[in-house]
């Protein structure tokens, strides 16, 4: 039975067709996952189906449970059954699960007063009907992402939605959180609730997914089983042309060494010691992946080289020969030292700017004379940065909020580039980007390694870490875990080193 019907939709912006004639169909009790390149559409008929875009504002129909939707607004899809899980949550953190469970629709009792025993019975009984283990007590700060995630589910379906729409839900969830969701996911499916699941990560859709619609330039190109298709048709039908290699790395011939670590211990806030004894060295012409599981000490190692983190209790950094002690990031920075952030959007962006601001953030100081900025000589070095990457945007003056993931992760590395670093490095570059702009991020590490630069990669996907990298350092807990060569580095190895076992093979240095 068919619970949700799209007819021929079309969303225009001005200047742009997000949208174009896109039919779509959902079953009941059915996980149907949404794939396509960032700006293929799926966000803007994710707000369309959801009543963010209303009735009106586009043209085509949709039903929903059989009946014509003409959506006003969010409110109207929720009443209808539909609702939305975002990679950024919308949980209260100082609330605890049952209030963030029941917000705006809480339980009173006689006198217009909250009933918070009965909000405790009924948190606790939806979360063990759908087999989240969560103390509805808790605090939603004290949780992790995955937990929050749950939360998240456990919230749509006490509205008793019949349709869940989730957008990237594992993008920064651990290994075995993701496959607790997907266990629940499952779990739901067999309960009669519908699942869209957008997601890039193709062994999911794969694994959890009955159905794969492929968007493409905002046009839906085909609907299939996904047992009677694959990722690679998926992928050729994502960016419209056949990919060989998904992780094209070209080696160089390693050069100077030009960032150097030795016994490198830190200090988190609270004074214990979060990385312990840490020591490589990366040369020019090298991609060294970094991996490990979540909590393993990968991001605080790149935030406090760049001195940005952490307080540091014994050994020493270098860049080209230099010492970097206690510098603040303007000056690393300025030392030949960039970093590309995990999180583009707190850390990397000012969302509410232009492209052309965020670019040249961080090198305004080479086009200021006498206190001022020449924008003449700004733009004429945006431009170039801009067309180079290949940003998909109106021109330099489109507010950045307003990209796709990946053309957001272009202008973050774009104004990293355009510091002239030395070494970059690079946390989760391609986290929640699409297929297409991964080749293309990939295809940049190789420009730049092929230029004399050296790259510091992060990775939680292994594939990515094996394909992209020259040798890979493993922590453990704050520790180097295990060193591999390209030749050396297999998943099971990896993962070996990650978890702390004696088995992994370890380079000499």
């Amino acid at each position: 039975m068919m619970i949700l019907a799209a007819r021929r939709l079309t969303k225009k912006f001005p200047g742009v067709t997000a949208l174009k004639e896109v039919s779509f169909e959902l079953r009941a009790g059915e996980i149907h996952a949404l794939c396509g390149e960032n700006g293929a559409g799926k966000s803007t008929l994710i707000k369309l189906l959801s009543g963010i875009h209303p009735h009106g504002s586009y043209e085509g129909s949709f039903e929903a449970g059989g009946v014509e939707a003409r959506f006003a607004g969010i409110a109207d899809a929720a009443r209808a059954g539909i609702a939305v899980i975002y990679q950024e949550l919308a949980l209260v953190e100082e609330m605890t699960v049952a209030e963030n469970i029941f917000l705006g629709c809480e339980p009173v009792r006689w006198g217009g007063f909250m009933d918070w025993p009965r909000m405790q019975r009924e948190a606790a009984a939806l979360l063990e009907k759908f087999k989240v283990a969560l103390d509805p007590a808790a605090r939603v700060a004290d949780l992790g992402v995955g937990q929050k995630q749950l939360v998240e589910i456990v919230k749509a379906l006490a509205k008793n939605s019949k349709i869940l729409i989730l957008d990237e839900p594992t993008a920064a969830l651990a290994e075995h959180e993701v496959r607790v969701l997907l266990d629940i996911l499952r779990d739901l499916r067999a309960r009669g609730i519908a699942c869209i699941y957008i997601s890039h990560k193709l062994d999911e859709v794969f694994a959890i997914a009955d159905r794969v619609t492929v968007l493409r330039d905002g046009s839906s190109i085909s609907t299939r089983e996904t047992r009677a298709t694959d990722k690679a048709r998926v992928i050729q039908e994502m960016v419209g042309r056949e990919i060989g290699d998904l992780f094209p790395r070209r080696t160089a011939a390693p050069g100077a060494v030009l960032l150097r670590a030795r016994g490198l211990s830190v200090a988190g806030s609270h004074g214990a010691p979060r990385l312990k004894d840490i020591s490589f060295e990366l040369r020019a012409g090298e991609v060294l992946g970094i991996g490990g599981l979540m909590g393993a000490g990968r991001t605080e190692l790149l935030m406090h080289l760049y001195g940005a983190w952490g307080s540091r209790l014994a050994g020493t950094v270098e860049i080209n020969g230099e010492r970097l002690d206690g510098l603040p990031p303007a000056r690393v920075l300025r030392a030949g030292l960039a970093l590309v952030s995990e999180d583009r959007r707190r850390y990397g962006l000012v969302i509410e700017q232009e492209i052309g601001f965020n670019l040249s953030l961080s090198s305004l100081a080479q086009f200021t004379r006498a206190g001022f900025v020449s924008r003449a000589r700004e733009t004429l070095k945006n431009r170039e940065f801009f067309d180079s990457l290949r940003v998909k945007a109106t021109g330099l003056d489109a507010v950045v909020g307003r990209l796709s993931g990946g053309n957001q992760q272009k202008v973050v590395l774009g104004k990293a580039l355009m510091t002239g670093p030395k070494v970059v490095m690079l946390d989760e570059p391609t986290r929640g980007i699409d297929v297409g702009a991964k080749l293309e991020i990939y295809e940049i590490i190789n420009q730049l390694t092929e230029a004399g630069k050296a790259v510091l990669l992060v990775s939680s996907e292994l594939p990515e870490l094996i394909g992209m990298s020259d040798r890979i350092l493993m922590l453990h807990e704050g520790r180097i875990g295990g060193e591999f060569s390209r030749a050396q580095a297999t998943q099971e190895n990896l993962m070996e080193a990650a978890m702390g076992h004696a088995a992994a093979p370890v380079m000499q240095a």
